[in-house]
């Protein structure tokens, strides 16, 4: 039958009976749980404004909802303040179900509508082919509005249509349209925002065109083309404020597979792209930012650490040997023997470029490079074949040999130091010649046998922007680790008035840790249910995951500001919820 690949944890418990005689155990009266008074020590939280990221505004699942926005991060603070005085909370509410998918939304393949992520088994409890082999699909991440789609090659099953009431989605008309009082907002979150997008109107400018900003400022901007985010949020008379910056200024370069540029020129006004923003700009216009939050000499807040990008289960949840045959009466015997001939020739040709058979041989060449490149498939789980930009291009001796070799030039089997992204596994094992929304169309090699499937991962290598090389995992943990460290010299330089909610520690710990266990519920690092603190797009939590980190943040700020907040129940917070079924 069809297996689940959904991560799940199993607890056990272990009883021990005593064996001796043991003496009458007297009841005793259990300690009354001791509750503390709320106070708000030194701030005052009666006017509470939150700039930021996505994680300011409530995404979930790719976009913001309904139900992502009333358990926003901010939002769950602001109710947990009203317990010390904290005021209304409002938020610019995109008012639908499933929302407009902000990861779809104008990609590759033109403006796309579709809504939020859901996990969908799409063959339900029904064994498609009969046999529990390969076409047997595990659920996923699946976006709201999905229609039904043809049968992929290879596989011969089908996909339907996403049931209701996942079956629809916001549109950009309706995503614009914002009847809401925008004097008075206090969230000032919007997704896909980088550290320096506060600071410019072109943000707030209407999207398409040259000098297009975000549909999801823009929506709620109080003067377009003029207003910027940082003014909106900062001339709202806060006495508190939370600022959430920095994620997606790693996020764009490492959710693309580091397949952008590292260090862009260092212009302040840039929309963005596939790269992460130079430390200087960070610097100033993070500093810019929570100057102006600050203006008020009264005011105090808290700011927020970045996650680590290894602690995102985008980024680990699809493992380097994912590739997986299982036995010989799902014909995986023909697709092993065929891909072994054709890769034992590759493995052939290289030990001859190393020994000088096929021209010079590559100046740094050496054995330990040939060996790492070779290829054997084999029963049970196998690497995922990738691109290594890292490597010495063997393409022009490869082609020289065979046509079939010409682009394996930096061909290698993946390890277990690389990371394969989630949107990777939407394609392993398709046909890379096959188009399909969002694939990159691979035609094979001159000469690859006919009756051989080209399928990605196995003989078309997954490119740059799926795979995060080890070198690429340490540019960005460096760059990570240099922007948290000025987070946090920044609010040093406002003692008595800046919390620091390390938000990025406590994500490490729990990977770490594994399990997290409070309020008679348990989190675990992943987007599976019933336990995981991450939504069905592997970078945002879901609402419980954002009930823990709103307790991170109110343990940095009861203890800066001697406070007495309480923190939030995350059993009153829901998970990421168990797939749909394909009907």
């Amino acid at each position: 039958m069809k297996t689940n690949k959904l991560l799940s944890i199993v607890l056990l418990t272990a009883l021990f009976t005593g064996a001796c005689k043991q003496n009458p155990i007297e009841p005793v009266a259990p300690e009354p749980p001791v509750v503390e008074t709320p106070s708000k020590g030194d701030a005052d939280f009666s006017k509470f404004v939150a700039l930021g990221d996505s994680y300011v505004a409530g995404a979930q699942g790719g976009t913001l909802f309904d139900a992502s926005q009333a358990s926003s991060l901010p939002k769950i603070l602001a109710d947990q303040f009203a317990t010390v005085g904290g005021g209304v909370f409002n938020q610019p509410d995109v008012a639908h179900p499933n929302g407009l998918n902000f990861i779809i939304f104008g990609g590759s393949a033109g403006t796309v509508s579709r809504g939020r992520y859901i996990l969908f088994d799409a063959d339900g409890d029904v064994d498609p082919d009969g046999a529990g082999c390969a076409t047997s699909r595990s659920a996923a991440p699946v976006s709201a509005g999905s229609p039904a789609a043809a049968a992929v090659c290879p596989s011969s099953s089908t996909t339907p249509a996403i049931p209701a009431p996942y079956n629809t989605n916001q549109t950009l008309t309706e995503l614009l349209t914002f009847t809401g009082d925008r004097s008075a907002l206090n969230n000032f979150g919007v997704p896909g925002t980088r550290v320096y997008h506060t600071l410019t109107p072109i943000y707030g400018n209407p999207p398409g065109g040259p000098t297009g900003g975000s549909p999801w400022f823009f929506r709620f901007n109080s003067a377009p083309g003029t207003s910027t985010m940082i003014s909106d949020a900062s001339t709202k008379g806060h006495k508190f404020f939370m600022l959430t910056l920095g994620i997606q200024d790693i996020l764009s370069y490492a959710g693309a597979g580091a397949a952008g540029n590292p260090n862009p020129p260092a212009d302040p006004t840039m929309i963005g792209g596939a790269d992460m923003t130079p430390q200087l700009v960070f610097d100033g216009a993070y500093d810019a930012n929570l100057g102006a939050l600050l203006t008020d000499p009264t005011a105090k807040g808290v700011v927020t650490t970045i996650p680590d990008f290894t602690t995102l289960p985008l980024f680990f949840t699809v493992t380097y040997n994912n590739i997986e045959f299982k036995s010989s009466n799902c014909n995986d015997a023909a697709l092993i023997g065929g891909l072994n001939s054709v890769f034992g020739s590759f493995n052939s040709t290289l030990d001859l470029i190393l020994a000088g058979g096929v021209g010079p041989v590559p100046p740094g060449l050496t054995a330990e490079d040939i060996a790492k490149r070779k290829v054997v498939f084999a029963y049970g789980k196998n690497p995922i074949l990738i691109n290594d930009e890292t490597l010495i291009d063997l393409g022009p001796q490869l082609g020289a040999a065979s046509p079939i070799f010409a682009q394996f030039g930096k061909l290698r089997p993946a390890t277990a130091a690389d990371m394969i992204l989630l949107n990777a596994g939407s394609i392993l094992g398709v046909c890379a010649a096959a188009p399909g929304p969002g694939n990159p169309v691979q035609a094979p090699p001159t000469g690859w046998p006919a009756p051989l499937p080209w399928l990605y991962g196995l003989g078309a290598p997954l490119k740059d922007q799926y795979v995060i090389l080890p070198s690429e995992k340490l540019e960005i943990q460096t760059r990570t680790d240099a922007f948290n460290a000025h987070i946090k010299a920044a609010a040093a330089t406002f003692p008595g008035r800046v919390a620091v909610a390390d938000v990025d520690a406590a994500y490490k710990k729990l990977l770490v840790d594994k399990i997290y266990s409070a309020d008679g519920v348990t989190l675990t690092p992943s987007f599976a249910p019933p336990g995981g603190m991450f939504s069905e797009d592997g970078v945002h939590p879901n609402s419980r995951g954002y009930a823990f980190t709103a307790n991170v943040i109110i343990d940095a700020i009861n203890t800066t500001f001697n406070a007495k907040i309480p923190k939030a129940n995350l059993a009153n917070y829901s998970g990421t919820a168990f797939p749909v079924k394909g009907q």
